[in-house]
């Protein structure tokens, strides 16, 4: 099995995430039979006002605004995929780690309506 660890780009994007986001998805990453990078942690209201201007997102309630929330990317022989089948292992991996560590998340490959792959953010219940 390959070993994937995050580059420096996640790293970055992880900086202003909560610690127990960043713990997750490090064990994640582990976990995974996808190789997968962060692409988005932390935001600003300038920077989700244009997520939803340009239909990336739905809400200016984002957990991105408050550091709970991460997105994505798969990458499959070095370059990045929207195939869902990945973002369906990687989810997994998620919730694997999030159990083993006793952090509750919530993928959003699981909503029921726009549903988002890429992205994972701490249960509200526990981190509000």
């Amino acid at each position: 099995m390959i070993e994937h660890r995050f580059g420096k780009r996640s790293m970055g994007h992880m900086a202003e995430v909560h610690p127990h986001l960043a713990m997750v998805a490090h064990r994640a990453l582990q976990l995974s039979p996808v190789d997968f990078g962060v692409t988005d942690g932390k935001r600003t209201l300038a920077e989700q006002k244009q997520e939803v201007a340009d239909g990336d997102s739905q809400t200016l309630n984002s957990r991105h605004l408050t550091g709970h929330a991460i997105d994505v990317m798969a990458y499959v022989d070095g370059r990045g995929t929207w195939e869902w089948d990945y973002y369906q292992q990687i989810g997994e991996a998620f919730k694997a780690a999030a159990a083993e560590l006793d952090v509750p998340v919530v993928w959003g490959g699981d909503w029921r309506t726009l549903k988002d792959g890429a992205h994972i953010e701490l249960a509200r219940s526990e981190y509000p």
